[in-house]
């Protein structure tokens, strides 16, 4: 990878790893699926001036219900008692499920120092997954754990998108999704609890809203969707790696969220495999079999 391209990868991951923070924060004060939608529906905005990707329906289609699954999933688990960090943990694991899908349905093999890195950052992740407490119900835990599923499906449709402008990518992507999520929120929440949440929200979850729409969800994944465009997905997906350190990181600061020293190895760990990974080759690409 390009040194700017490592740049951008890892200011990704810092905004995403400070965003379950603020998903955190959020939803204290409104549902899961309100935060969702209002993050989609700003998201979507840009379709007002920005013209209609040049892209098969299916792949924006699939692609934006994949991200609403994804975000759907994550904030029900973080509003019902996951911790941020853990749950950054958990929707990050996509790096694992995304080398894996892109080596099996795109025949795109990462090398043996980049599955070495991954088998370490992997081993990083475990160790603080371990320092967590599980004070949460298993169903949650359940819901959770498909968000980096549908993560790494998406990310390979990503992959498909070649020379589609990722901002109109996403701010249509954004507005496809808010006809589930409108069905959800009015089918879980009502009309009643939706109107109330929106007239009693304070200045500060408006902010939290705004950071997670406009640079979690917009310019973040503009730049993670331009990445995939130029470099592999085994080099790209480890980056998502850090956002666990960067959330567990925000996370001590604001909550006071306290680890000992097994969290730390894993932390020191994961940056040990990511920069495994970043020394690695770009894999060759296999030859079409007829």
């Amino acid at each position: 990878m390009k040194p700017f391209d490592i740049f951008l990868a890892t200011a990704v991951a810092v905004i995403w790893g400070v965003g379950f923070v603020l998903t955190r924060m959020a939803v204290d004060e409104m549902s899961s699926t309100l935060l969702t939608t209002l993050r989609f529906a700003i998201t979507a905005l840009p379709c007002l001036f920005l013209p209609r990707p040049q892209l098969s329906w299916k792949v924006v289609v699939a692609t934006s219900w994949l991200l609403v699954a994804q975000f759907l999933a994550q904030t029900y688990g973080m509003a019902h008692g996951v911790p941020a960090g853990l749950t950054a943990v958990i929707v990050q694991s996509q790096a694992l499920f995304t080398v894996g899908l892109a080596a099996v349905l795109l025949r795109e093999m990462p090398t043996r120092q980049q599955v070495l890195g991954i088998v370490v950052a992997m081993g990083g992740l475990m160790m603080i997954c371990f320092t967590v407490g599980y004070d949460f119900s298993v169903f949650p835990f359940m819901v959770l754990m498909t968000a980096p599923i549908s993560f790494a499906f998406s990310n390979l449709l990503l992959r498909s998108a070649q020379g589609v402008p990722m901002l109109d990518l996403f701010a249509w992507i954004s507005l496809i999704a808010l006809a589930p999520l409108l069905v959800v929120l009015f089918s879980v929440d009502g009309a009643a609890t939706t109107w109330h949440a929106l007239t009693h929200v304070s200045l500060q979850a408006i902010a939290c809203v705004l950071f997670l729409a406009v640079i979690g969800t917009t310019l973040g994944y503009w730049i993670w969707g331009r990445l995939l465009q130029d470099d592999s997905a085994a080099q790209v997906g480890p980056f998502a790696l850090l956002v666990p350190f960067i959330g567990a990181a925000a996370s001590s600061l604001t909550f006071g969220e306290t680890f000992g020293p097994l969290r730390l190895a894993g932390m020191i760990v994961v940056v040990l495999g990511i920069a495994v990974m970043l020394l690695s080759r770009r894999p060759p690409a296999l030859r079409e079999v007829a």
